[in-house]
């Protein structure tokens, strides 16, 4: 305990702005599930190997180190699957990666020597208890760049939408019995937001979805936004909206409810941005709904967004079809028979 009390000046606490690397060594591909595990320089806040820790203290004389080891727990082999509800991989309701669990031991050391002390003890000085709960408590620098590469992006208001200009055809939008224009579709269909025109969405790799009508109507017209029917809800328990106004009039109840219901349409709505290629928000979509005779507070959800679409396609695709398991094939290369085929990245969209 002196010899780590006599270092206390090479320990930091880290602030926000530090990136935290605690994940992987960041020479060798050694992590805390290695078998010496992983040393957080209590420093400069990088991790090494347990072969490379003894390097990084020659070079920077930084003798204090969270060293964190994980081993391999039993775990029941019919224990039930969690359904993912986002779109993403690795995080609170995203797809599960399947990985074994972990118990996981935690130390503080100080070399050369590895003097070797546990955490936690109410022993150790508070400057490291405080630096060693920063460090684990702080989402990893690894962490973060993997969820960012795998989360689905979020939607932003769009200026398409801010700016639109809608055409007086006199054109009325029935609440229900919808059906794309330019063929037999009923199901993946889009109104747009400029002239009222209902056409199907794009065809996807596999066949399904619509007939591509919507995305050529833009071509065709540059009219830039559609929102997708069926999709359409004011719905606050769906957008995660809660709602209450015990102490104030009826009629301020009333306005307010409105308010807070066109908030949850925003964001419940499936809107799409031809220019910018992807979904956005429409902070007037009840305003150029109603321009086309549509209430949103009448509508309820019966299709599934691009998003969810997606999340579903992803969750309950056969991939043997494409991988063909459990069959054996002949190895084949060169001309016609390397590379990939892009499958397309883009499911029931407009």
């Amino acid at each position: 305990m002196e010899l780590l009390r006599a270092n206390l000046s090479r320990v930091r606490i880290p602030e926000p702005t530090n990136r935290i690397y605690k994940h992987e060594c960041c020479i060798s591909f050694d992590t805390p599930k290695s078998e010496g595990g992983l040393y957080i320089d209590m420093n400069t806040f990088l991790a090494f190997g347990k072969d490379c820790v003894g390097w990084n203290f020659e070079k920077t004389g930084n003798p204090v180190y969270l060293h964190i080891r994980q081993t391999r727990k039993l775990v029941c082999e019919d224990r039930p699957l969690k359904k993912p509800t986002l779109l993403a991989i690795g995080v609170d309701g995203g797809f599960d990666n399947n990985e074994t669990e972990y118990e996981e031991t935690k130390n503080i050391v100080v070399l050369p020597d590895y003097v070797t002390l546990p955490f936690p003890s109410v022993e150790l000085p508070e400057k490291v208890r405080l630096a060693v709960d920063a460090i684990l408590m702080a989402e990893g620098a690894e962490r973060k760049e993997q969820v960012a590469s795998w989360t689905a992006d979020k939607k932003h208001i769009s200026e398409y939408t801010l700016n639109l200009q809608q055409l007086g055809n006199g054109v009325i939008i029935p609440p229900s019995g919808w059906k794309c224009a330019k063929c037999d579709k009923t199901e993946n269909l889009w109104l747009n937001l400029t002239d009222g025109m209902i056409l199907c969405g794009r065809r996807n790799w596999d066949g399904s979805g619509g007939n591509n009508h919507a995305v050529e109507h833009f071509k065709e017209t540059g009219y830039p936004v559609a929102v997708k029917l069926g999709t359409i809800t004011a719905d606050l328990d769906a957008a995660g909206i809660v709602f209450w106004t015990d102490d104030r009039r009826t009629e301020d109840k009333q306005n307010l409810l409105i308010v807070v219901s066109k908030i949850g349409a925003v964001l419940l709505s499936d809107v799409f941005s031809y220019p910018e290629d992807e979904s956005v928000l429409d902070p007037l979509l009840a305003q150029h709904l109603a321009f086309f005779g549509i209430d949103f507070s009448s509508l309820q959800k019966t299709e599934m967004t691009t998003a969810e679409r997606e999340l579903d396609q992803n969750t309950n695709f056969d991939w043997n079809r494409i991988q063909e398991s459990g069959q054996d094939r002949e190895p084949l290369f060169g001309s016609g028979y390397t590379g990939l085929v892009n499958l397309g990245n883009r499911l029931e969209c407009c």
